[in-house]
C-alpha cells in the first residue's frame, strides 16, 4: 500500500474567479518537492472540503492546504479539528480573513514560501449554534449583510462596502437577552459579534485586540447605528481603531447565550447560517493545528 502524500491542497475552482493564476503551476515551481510530497484535489460540492480534509487526516497527512476563501478555509478547518494534521491557506478569496490575521503572505509564492518553512502552531476555534468558525460568528446586521452578498454576482470589498452601505440604514435593531460571564444583558441589538480573530477580512478589523490563541472570545456588540455612528464605525473598523471607538462595547469570555424577542439572522465566518431566537457561542481552545509564518524569526 503506497504511503499517502506529506500534504494535500484542496482547491476551489471557484474561488478568486478573476485570477487567470494556475495554481498547480504555482505549486509545481514552488513547493519544495525534496521536502514534501503532495496531490491537488478539487472540490465538487458544498462540504466537499471539509470530507477531503478529514480523509486526508485519516490516512496520515500532515499537511492540508485550503486553495480558497474564507468559505472553503471554513470547511477544511472543520475537517482538521481536534486532529494532529495541520491546515495551510493558500489565499484565493474576497476576504481572507485568517489568512491575514496568521500573516500569511496574499500572493501564492509568498503563501507557498510559508508552507516550506513548516512552522505550525495551534489556535482557538468558536462554534455558533454547532456551526464551528474560525475568525468571527455573529447575529444581526453583518449576518444580513452575509445572506445578501451570497447571492451577489459581485465579490470583493468594493462591493461589500457598497452593499452595506446600500442596507445599513434600512436595517432595524432588536432587543436582546445575553448571557455574559455570569451577567444576563437585556440590550438593543444591530450588531453582535463573536470574534476568534481580529478581523472579518479585508483588514476589516471587528475586534482589533482578539488573540487567537487566548482561549476567549472578543464579543463586540453594536447597540443602535445612525448614519453618523455608521460612518463613525467603518472609521474604525478599516483603520483597526474599533476597540477604541463610541461605536462598540467589547467583553471577552468563553461562552455566550442569547436569546431574541424573534428570529435573527447569524453566520459562521461570513457563510450565512439562517434565522433562530437561540444562540449558543463558545471557544475552542487551540482546537485546530495551522501552517503559519515564525514570527518570532522577524
Amino acid at each position: 500500500m503506497s504511503k499517502f502524500p506529506d500534504i494535500r491542497f484542496i482547491i476551489n475552482p471557484t474561488s478568486g474567479t478573476k485570477s487567470k493564476v494556475d495554481v498547480a503551476a504555482r505549486i509545481k515551481l514552488h513547493l519544495n518537492h525534496q521536502k514534501y510530497s503532495h496531490e491537488i484535489v478539487y472540490t465538487a460540492y458544498a462540504g466537499h472540503a471539509s470530507d477531503l480534509a478529514r480523509e486526508a487526516s485519516e490516512k496520515g497527512c500532515s499537511i492540508v492546504v485550503a486553495v480558497g476563501g474564507d468559505g472553503t478555509v471554513n470547511e477544511v478547518a472543520r475537517g482538521l479539528m481536534n486532529t494532529d494534521t495541520a491546515m495551510a491557506i493558500l489565499p484565493k478569496g474576497s476576504g481572507n480573513g485568517l489568512a491575514r490575521h496568521l500573516q500569511v503572505p496574499m500572493d501564492l509564492e509568498g503563501a507557498l514560501r510559508v508552507l516550506n518553512e513548516g512552522h505550525t502552531c495551534s489556535i482557538d476555534s468558536g462554534s455558533i449554534n454547532g456551526h464551528p468558525f474560525v475568525t468571527t460568528a455573529g447575529i444581526g446586521f453583518d449576518a444580513y449583510i452575509s445572506s445578501v452578498f451570497a447571492g451577489n454576482k459581485k465579490r470583493g470589498l468594493q462591493s461589500y462596502v457598497e452593499l452595506v452601505l446600500k442596507e445599513v440604514l434600512s436595517y432595524k435593531h432588536l432587543p436582546v437577552k445575553a448571557s455574559i460571564n455570569g451577567s444576563v444583558l437585556d440590550t438593543d441589538c444591530y450588531v453582535m459579534a463573536f470574534a476568534n480573530a481580529a478581523q472579518y477580512g479585508n483588514n476589516a478589523y471587528i475586534a482589533p485586540e482578539a488573540d487567537i490563541q487566548d482561549g476567549l472570545l472578543d464579543v463586540c456588540l453594536v447597540r443602535r447605528l445612525d448614519l453618523i455612528k455608521a460612518l463613525n464605525l467603518s472609521y474604525c473598523m478599516l483603520t483597526n481603531q474599533l476597540a477604541h471607538s463610541d461605536s462598540a462595547e467589547y467583553f471577552k469570555t468563553k461562552h455566550v447565550q442569547v436569546e431574541t424577542e424573534e428570529p435573527m439572522m447569524y453566520h459562521a465566518d461570513g457563510e450565512y447560517m439562517g434565522k433562530t431566537a437561540t444562540f449558543d457561542v463558545h471557544i475552542q481552545p487551540l482546537s485546530l493545528k495551522v501552517v503559519m509564518p515564525n514570527l518570532a524569526k522577524k
